[in-house]
């Protein structure tokens, strides 16, 4: 299994190296997928965590343990780094959020996102959030920046201010909580192509691009996100969303066929499952 501290060390030296692109896992065996498929780093999205772990909407509802399982259940299948949204914390006040970096960090997250959102939280494409004080949020990037055992850990401060108040407002925030000791900055729901250039030209720092489906943020090429200063794009439930879409396809064919024959050539064998899961290497052939 890599070192945590290997992980962190690895996705430094991937974000000198040009953008990072972080497809979402569901789950360790797409963890494995991902890494197998030839991408230098994945994400851990919160949404994800609840509705295909937790089986709940993306309100807050999950808990530190349950996300810290989660994350080690990536890392012991998987050699590259990633990143995991930390919600608002984990809780109120700067002690949980310490705490949070310091169980991520040891279960191999390479890096987290926390959001300036009141708890409970919502999906930053969606209305009807609260930011909570800036300065209040300052207070838990620093905590969480004295908590990270290695420098190479990417503490990421996400600002929902662009859907709840203004872009400039949003400028405001990310340079605050950078001057608290944020790594990077991650604006959630830039809503044009002009928005998200300028941005990166207001606010100099490592930056995280959004591209989730069905958002307010247009779709750009990774290349693109890269030209504006962007260093991170994450496609945080993409996967979920298309094998969902698949599932549901796969059981109403059952359901109307009573048969799932016609599925089989669009499935995944036997034998690219095992492959994948190094099925040879992991039980002894004991004949």
């Amino acid at each position: 299994m890599v070192l945590p501290a290997q992980r962190c060390a690895r996705l430094r030296e991937l974000l000198d190296e040009g953008i990072v692109m972080m497809p979402g896992a569901i789950n360790a065996l797409t963890a494995r997928l991902i890494q197998r498929e030839g991408f230098d780093a994945l994400y851990l999205s919160g949404a994800v965590l609840a509705n295909s772990v937790g089986g709940v909407p993306d309100v807050g509802m999950m808990t530190l343990t349950e996300a810290r399982d989660h994350a080690a259940h990536v890392a012991s299948a998987t050699s590259i780094p990633f990143i995991m949204d930390a919600d608002t914390g984990f809780g109120e006040g700067p002690h949980n959020i310490a705490r949070t970096v310091r169980l991520f960090e040891a279960a191999g997250v390479c890096g987290i996102h926390v959001e300036d959102q009141e708890f409970p939280k919502r999906c930053g494409h969606l209305e009807g959030k609260t930011l909570m004080p800036a300065e209040e949020f300052c207070e838990k990037i620093a905590a969480a920046a004295a908590a990270k055992s290695s420098s190479d850990f990417l503490l990421l401060a996400r600002t929902d201010a662009r859907g709840v108040e203004s872009y400039d407002e949003a400028v405001r925030r990310a340079r605050m909580y950078l001057e608290a000791g944020a790594d990077g900055i991650f604006p959630e729901a830039l809503k044009t192509r002009e928005e998200i250039a300028r941005f990166a030209k207001d606010v100099d720092t490592v930056l995280l691009a959004n591209m989730t489906e069905f958002g307010k943020t247009p779709y750009l090429t990774a290349d693109e996100f890269a030209e504006m200063g962007y260093n991170i794009v994450i496609y945080p439930v993409t996967l979920q969303r298309y094998l969902m879409k698949a599932a549901q396809t796969a059981l109403q064919t059952i359901k109307a066929e009573r048969s799932q024959k016609s599925l089989v050539e669009e499935m995944q064998t036997r034998a690219e499952l095992y492959e994948l899961l190094d099925y040879d290497m992991q039980v002894p052939n004991t004949k």
